[in-house]
């Protein structure tokens, strides 16, 4: 069965802790694509495949809403209200890296 762009919310549910697929998702999300970005986000929020990190989750998840996903966004600020600030500020100062 052949993969779609934007199974990997999906997929999650499959391997939910695969490190090997989370590098999978990682790359495609480093690429650009909003649906691994999102998925990502998910991952490092939950600690899928990969150790939880609510900073991580915050920066894919911000790269996401960047290009338009609404889940992305409500995602962030559900997260964001969890987080501490010494988190927020990690998350922040990487964001700003990309620019």
């Amino acid at each position: 069965m052949a993969r779609q762009e934007n199974d990997f919310l999906s997929e999650l549910i499959l391997w939910r802790n695969n490190p090997e697929h989370a590098e999978q998702v990682r790359e495609k999300a480093e690429a650009g694509n909003v649906h691994a970005q999102y998925a990502l986000g998910l991952m490092y929020a939950e600690g899928r495949g990969l150790k939880q990190d609510e900073s991580q989750a915050y920066v894919w998840l911000s790269r996401a809403a960047a290009q338009g996903d609404q889940d992305a966004v409500t995602l962030r600020y559900v997260l964001l209200s969890q987080m501490s600030a010494g988190q927020i500020a990690a998350a922040v100062r990487q964001l700003k890296q990309d620019h």
